[in-house]
């Protein structure tokens, strides 16, 4: 026998506004762009219908019967990811970053951590990954501006890249 779980009202609440924040978005985005979607019928003109709509009530009423309809026709899941690939956000992307900034912590707090990043990606620039290291010591010390943690970032996320 198939139970079917029910969300705490909470979480539904969530749902509901995580979709109309989704349809906030999709009333933004272009009509070509829209059209690369195929949305069903319902969901698309009403998407028409909100950018029309001038008054904060009506406006809302409207992005919660947007909601309603991803809920009941829209691929919530498809929606996003293509909204996501849009804005250049992906989950592969921020895993990336995050990665670029482990390792950008892990240079500041440990000596022993250039080492390991020059084993693991032999082309890096040394002398300039030394200079910044200690410039954003001296900056981070001094409370300047983070212009070479800025700098380390970038030049961490170019190592990154070149390298397998």
């Amino acid at each position: 026998m198939e139970e079917e779980v029910q969300l705490s009202r909470t979480k539904r609440k969530q749902t509901d506004q995580a979709l109309q924040d989704m349809g906030e978005e999709l009333v933004a985005v272009a009509e070509e762009k829209l059209a690369e979607l195929d949305l069903p019928e319902r969901l698309r003109d009403a998407i028409m219908h909100a950018r029309g709509l001038s008054k904060f009530g009506a406006l809302r009423r409207q992005m919660q019967y947007i909601g309603r309809l991803m809920r009941e026709e829209g691929d919530a899941e498809a929606i996003r990811a293509r909204l996501d690939a849009w804005k250049g956000v992906s989950v592969e992307e921020t895993a990336r970053l995050h990665l670029i900034e482990r390792w950008r912590v892990k240079l500041l707090k440990d000596d022993k951590a250039l080492e390991q990043l020059i084993n693991d990606y032999p082309r890096a620039d040394i002398r300039q990954l030394r200079t910044l290291i200690r410039n954003t010591k001296r900056e981070t010390e001094a409370a300047k501006p983070p212009k070479s943690f800025r700098e380390l970032f970038r030049v961490l996320r170019e190592t990154l890249n070149s390298n397998p």
